[in-house]
């Protein structure tokens, strides 16, 4: 497998993925109630906290994210950003396994892979490799087209929200904001409830094939209700952390050229016709 087809399964794999009470007035005081601070209010008010998070991150327009951990039993580190819009869109940056820097664009399903100069013989010269994620995830080991909803914040906020149990770790400091980090370990039911339905079958199939039970999922919200970091580990499958910086940075992601770009999908069914000439 040539090197450009190894980073392409890493890449899309990964892409496959809320502490203390509010204060009051001191007994026999005479001065007002004390407000409860943003980070009090996200501890007390558990519901109300997250489904302003909801709210906050749905009104943003783009996010920079930075991802760590390992998906697909491959270790991945990516770093980019994502227009928050319909279709969601990223541009991440990451590692070839030789090394190289290696784009990579996600435009609603289809993933683009920058092809390295040096292997783009192959693609009759073209700079970009497209795998349309709906329609092709086979070569990955599954349908991701939903998984991808992973990266986005508000998705592990809804999981929460829609979860027994969440406990509240405390205050905690991610990349200089203040947060309060909250952690919740919910069967697997409870994720796929979150995942599109056409996409829940294959998903849930994969989930068992490799054992996987429950989800947790750990979030850091600061005090403007905006996810700062999230960690989902899934079994053995996925061990991943996304940070989140930079909400509302102008971003912009274009989809790659047609004439530009190769097809995997057409490349695959090529290769087994002329195998079948044979």
């Amino acid at each position: 497998m040539s090197l450009w087809k190894k980073t392409t399964v890493v890449a899309v794999s990964a892409l496959t993925a809320l502490a203390v009470s509010a204060c009051g007035s001191k007994p026999g005081s005479s001065e007002e109630p004390k407000q409860p601070s943003v980070l009090e209010l996200l501890a007390s008010d558990l519901k109300g906290s997250l489904q302003k998070t909801i709210d906050a991150t749905d009104k943003s327009d783009s996010v920079t994210v930075a991802m760590e951990g390992t998906a697909a039993g491959q270790k991945l580190s990516m770093q980019g950003v994502m227009d928050l819009g319909d279709p969601v869109k990223a541009e991440m940056k990451t590692t070839g396994p030789d090394g190289t820097p290696v784009t990579v664009r996600m435009i609603g399903t289809a993933v683009y892979i920058e092809v390295p100069e040096a292997e783009r013989a192959n693609t009759d010269g073209k700079r970009w490799m497209k795998l349309d994620l709906a329609a092709a995830g086979a070569p990955a080991g599954m349908d991701f087209s939903k998984q991808f909803e992973d990266v986005d914040p508000a998705k592990q906020v809804k999981t929460l929200l829609a979860t027994d149990g969440v406990k509240v770790v405390g205050e905690e400091t991610v990349n200089g904001a203040r947060t309060v980090h909250y952690t919740v370990t919910a069967p697997v039911a409870t994720y796929l409830g979150q995942v599109d339905a056409k996409t829940r079958p294959q998903i849930e199939e994969q989930l068992a094939k490799q054992g996987v039970k429950e989800v947790t999922v750990d979030l850091w919200v600061d005090e403007e209700y905006r996810p700062r970091r999230t960690h989902m580990v899934m079994g053995t499958m996925s061990d991943m952390t996304i940070d989140y910086t930079d909400y509302g940075k102008p971003v912009n992601i274009d989809t790659p050229p047609p004439a530009e770009t190769a097809d995997l999908a057409e490349m695959l069914k090529g290769l087994g016709d002329l195998t079948a000439g044979n």
